[in-house]
């Protein structure tokens, strides 16, 4: 008799659950039709999705966004034109940018191209790639110029910045990671190497970063060089008199996918610290770690949700239990989240700092994590 209530209480438990993924499917799907109803209202005559002003990484987000679902065919004619204008980017080096920002626009464009799984596509693919690592800071990485060559023990070493100028962050060297990743580039690859030892010079882990400003709470800060102001989560005096630098969400969360990416799994040390941070700083509400920045706990809200979801996927454990030792299915917690926040016409709107106050970017962002969570709950349905 025992034995069979116990058996009857999993199955409830196994029915229950398997609800509730299918209840969290609807609503990611329903959310997501309503933002690519919006965004296909957002096309240009030009058929990118760009304003004058921004970048062509948007109309790449765009098309990203919706080739990802399953449900749409790049071939359809209004992507198909879309893919043209994002194309008519490409420079002669193999770039795919218009002036700034050359890594950004490059490593989405890739993405957007690599995801569409269209054979027409791919000498785009393999020129921008060769663009792509000339663009990473490493010694003996082919292709990359003599301005971006320095020394394994060089804090720059491995990293990707916004061009060719500059020093490299972890935002940039995730977006590259996530393009060579989704082009399909192997985790032996000379470039997920050299970025793994970038990454790891941008984690609060003073076990495996060599870095002295490293601490030790497991999360991750956006540039590796310690530098003052560098981090916009801000510095803090630790104990000992060093000067601190606050790990946050985004970063948390980028620097975890760029791992996965190279290959490291759950029982490394590096990635068990950062789920341990991210299992004490779990929230969809902020963007845990900058409240006391001035970007302010909703800052990059969005680039924070889609990290997130894409982190979580490759990491493929959807139930996250918190600092009070409540259990979260993130699936469940960011379609809800995101369904709460979604305007009625379909878009989302984030706040001015990084390009959030754009709609059509921070619809791609939406759009590319409810994804993710469908993505998730395929893979994992009964969790």
């Amino acid at each position: 008799m025992r034995q069979s209530l116990l058996i009857a209480a999993i199955l409830a438990l196994f029915v229950a659950s398997t609800v509730r993924a299918e209840d969290t499917m609807s609503l990611a799907t329903a959310t997501a039709d309503k933002g690519f109803a919006y965004l296909k209202t957002q096309q240009q005559p030009d058929h990118g999705w760009q304003s004058e002003i921004d970048p062509p990484g948007v109309t790449a987000l765009v098309l990203k966004s919706y080739v990802e679902d399953e449900r749409y065919d790049a071939d359809m004619p209004f992507l198909d034109k879309g893919y043209d204008k994002l194309l008519g980017y490409q420079l002669a080096n193999g770039g795919i940018y218009q002036d700034l920002l050359a890594n950004y626009n490059t490593a989405i464009a890739i993405s957007a191209l690599a995801v569409s799984r269209e054979p027409e596509y791919k000498p785009a693919i393999v020129k921008a790639l060769a663009y792509l690592r000339s663009l990473q800071w490493s010694d003996k990485i082919e292709g990359v110029p003599d301005q971006l060559r320095v020394s394994a023990d060089d804090p720059k070493y491995g990293g990707f910045g916004y061009g060719k100028r500059g020093r490299p962050d972890l935002s940039n060297t995730q977006w590259a990671l996530e393009a060579l990743h989704e082009a399909g580039v192997k985790p032996d690859d000379p470039a997920f190497k050299a970025a793994l030892k970038f990454a790891t010079r941008c984690q609060n882990l003073s076990e495996t970063n060599d870095q002295k400003w490293a601490g030790d709470d497991g999360g991750f800060v956006y540039l590796d060089t310690g530098q003052e102001g560098s981090d916009p989560a801000g510095e803090y005096t630790g104990p000992d008199g060093r000067t601190m630098f606050r790990s946050y969400g985004s970063m948390t969360y980028a620097g975890l996918k760029s791992m996965i990416y190279a290959g490291l799994g759950h029982d490394d040390p590096r990635v068990k610290a950062a789920w341990g941070w991210i299992e004490r700083n779990y929230t969809v509400d902020e963007n845990p770690g900058l409240a006391q920045s001035p970007a302010g706990a909703k800052g990059g809200l969005f680039y924070y949700y889609y990290t997130m979801a894409k982190a979580l996927s490759a990491y493929g454990e959807p139930i996250i239990v918190d600092a009070n030792g409540h259990s979260h299915d993130w699936r469940a917690d960011l379609a809800a989240k995101l369904a709460s926040i979604q305007h009625p016409d379909g878009s989302f709107l984030g706040e001015r700092k990084w390009m959030e106050d754009n709609p059509v970017l921070v619809t791609s962002f939406a759009t590319l994590a409810l994804e993710e969570i469908r993505k998730d709950l395929r893979a994992h349905p009964a969790k």
